[in-house]
């Protein structure tokens, strides 16, 4: 196994840059998720560490060795795509043990490992089955067990959820972080889905527009985001943000004070929807539209022309155009410069 050292990382596609000067240090063993909206650079990153797109400056290390110029089959990585990029006409075994063939592996050897990648995915009733009498989730199995076979310094995830059900993919969730914890090979999983992000990886890389806007465990990021795009990017459903002014280090808002960094200025309030309560002299919303699920009750509701979203544990039974009451909790704010997006610390 290998960390993996991202030093000032370009990119560009003649003369627009999508890459800008990324700098991120993996560690030995460590699951880091690569997250942000589509296009914000997040596949094209991991294709170069993976050596299927060329880097313009900057360097790539993987281990000791700088990789910068190194075909993919000399990195000692694998790759699981989106696809699966399974061969329909080969049996499972074949599948996950085609790279070691041509690399001239003893078939023994092979089928050695082939067995005990199998065993690991719960594949050992399939391998004499081809890919189209597979599920979803058996083919992204597969996929998984070809990479596992070549036993890699680092594994790459290329979004190899975004095709399965709701169902399948926390099914999947759970057993790619098994694998992780068994195997402890380091592990770079890009995805769309801050949720996929959240429950895998130690840490998280937030990218947007080609740039990182902020590196940290799944809490940091949730419990302190560096601006708005992270606040509003890392939490489902997203952080409200409403406008509100700052005076000797208190937040002013709709006749409500609360204590914020010190400082004055336009800034915006930051409060996660399952931080709001039910108050007699909290903020007055209106009421749009009530989801029950069963364990929660989610209300989108208008505050000053600006959407709100409060999650709570509790069965309330709230009409369409109703007023009500809500107050943040004072131990869970967020404060935002409303020009930068920037958080101000308190």
């Amino acid at each position: 196994m290998a960390g993996v050292k991202i030093q000032d990382i370009r990119k560009s596609y003649g003369a627009a840059e999508v890459i800008h000067g990324v700098n991120v240090d993996i560690e030995d063993g460590e699951f880091v998720a690569l997250v942000g909206p589509s296009g914000c650079g997040k596949s094209t990153l991991l294709r170069m560490i993976a050596g299927l797109e060329p880097i313009n400056s900057g360097t790539i290390a993987i281990g000791d060795r700088i990789v910068n110029n190194l075909p993919p089959a000399q990195r000692d990585i694998a790759m699981v795509f989106q696809t699966y990029a399974l061969y329909p006409h080969k049996s499972v075994s074949e599948n996950m043990g085609f790279a070691l063939k041509v690399a001239g592996t003893d078939k023994a050897e092979i089928a050695r490992r082939v067995k005990e990648a199998a065993e690991i995915l719960s594949l050992t009733d399939y391998l004499d089955r081809k890919p189209r009498h597979l599920s979803g989730g058996q083919r992204q199995r597969v996929a998984m067990g070809r990479a596992i076979v070549r036993d890699p310094q680092v594994f790459l995830f290329d979004e190899p959820l975004s095709n399965l059900d709701a169902k399948l993919r926390i099914q999947m969730r759970t057993e790619i972080k098994e694998l992780h914890h068994r195997l402890k090979t380091t592990t770079i999983f890009v995805t769309h889905d801050q949720i996929e992000a959240m429950t895998l990886a130690d840490r998280i890389v937030v990218m947007q527009g080609g740039t990182i806007e902020q590196i940290g465990t799944p809490l940091e990021l949730y419990d302190n985001p560096a601006n708005e795009f992270v606040a509003t990017f890392i939490g489902a459903p997203s952080m409200n943000l409403l406008d509100a002014d700052l005076a000797s280090g208190r937040i002013e808002i709709a006749g409500h004070a609360y204590a914020g960094p010190s400082g004055a200025g336009k800034v915006r309030l930051g409060v996660r929807p399952e931080h709001l309560r039910l108050a007699d002299t909290g903020l007055p919303m209106q009421v749009k539209v009530v989801e029950p699920t069963g364990s929660e009750t989610m209300v989108f509701l208008n505050f000053q022309g600006q959407d709100v979203t409060a999650v709570f544990r509790e069965r309330y039974a709230f009409d369409p155009g109703q007023t009500v009451h809500l107050a943040p909790d004072p131990d869970h704010l967020h404060c935002f410069d409303r020009a930068t997006g920037d958080r101000l610390a308190g």
